[in-house]
């Protein structure tokens, strides 16, 4: 198997019979934060994810991360995992396609993505808190020391000393949901994948991640509340909209610092181009 390493090779040596693992072809699945392997054979398609320098520097914990997928299996929410290692995790492949332009509208109009976050949101937490505050500490060592200017000092302080807003409901959050992240699957059920981020948190820090990172238009905002909050007994619009806009600079902040560190691991301007709005939007562009 081809620039598959021996850590890899290892594992899958103990999952698959040999006729299987010789036929293994590896494939790379490329993504914002690097690669992972697509491993098809002969009765055999699962998806190796790897624990690399970069992905720890960003809080990736396959181990965790196994965990997580672990406990949702049934769920029909998450890919089955099958296997950790201390450089990968190894989860089966699943069928369908990630959502188009035209088939994440239709999720967010008919209320699908809607029911697919409440059902999340009603599974058992993970046992695993987000500390959004931890992560920003991590990612601004991580960043590129040059674009730390004196005023993203005094932004950066005030996130560190601020109390983040008090939860409203804490469940179990997938923390990266857009279209590339959720599937489309031949049932035509949707199941999110890439669980990398995930862990227990405010319900409306979910909901502020998506809509601030997808830069959803009010009417998709307000139809996918209005459903989302039938399926959420207990919960009540005008309480959970004002949640959601309290978390939204906190979510704002957490992108500007990914962003940046991206661009400090890759030298990729890519990355500098989506941080720069944040940037405006911080009043930090001088």
């Amino acid at each position: 198997m081809p620039r598959i390493d021996d850590g890899l090779r290892s594992m899958l040596a103990q999952l698959l019979p040999r006729a299987t693992l010789d036929s293994v072809n590896p494939l790379p699945v490329s993504g914002l934060t690097g690669e992972s392997w697509r491993l098809q054979g002969a009765d055999v398609d699962l998806l190796a994810r790897e624990a690399s320098g970069q992905k720890i520097q960003l809080g990736v914990d396959r181990r965790r991360e196994f965990r997580l997928l672990r406990a949702l299996n049934g769920s029909g929410l998450a890919p089955r995992p099958r296997g950790i290692t201390a450089g990968w995790l190894l989860v089966e492949w699943l069928p369908g396609a990630p959502l188009n332009t035209q088939g994440w509208q239709q999720a967010l109009t008919t209320g699908t993505l809607a029911g697919l976050l409440a059902r999340l949101h009603q599974q058992r937490r993970s046992g695993y808190p987000l500390n959004l505050q931890a992560r920003f500490a991590r990612y601004w060592q991580t960043s590129d020391p040059a674009r730390r200017t004196p005023a993203w000092l005094r932004l950066h302080r005030r996130f560190l000393r601020r109390r983040p807003p008090t939860a409203l409901r804490q469940a179990l959050l997938h923390m990266d949901v857009h279209q590339g992240n959720v599937l489309h699957q031949q049932a035509g059920a949707l199941t999110l994948i890439d669980w990398e981020y995930a862990g227990d948190g405010d319900v409306a820090l979910e909901l502020a991640a998506l809509f601030g990172g997808n830069a959803l238009l009010a009417t998709d905002r307000e139809r996918l509340l209005a459903e989302y909050v039938r399926l959420m007994p207990g919960l009540a619009s005008d309480r959970l909209r004002r949640q959601i806009n309290a978390w939204l600079p906190w979510v704002n902040y957490l992108m500007l610092l990914w962003y940046e560190t991206r661009w400090h691991q890759t030298g990729n301007r890519d990355f500098l181009a989506l941080a720069t709005p944040l940037r405006h939007y911080f009043d930090l562009s001088r």
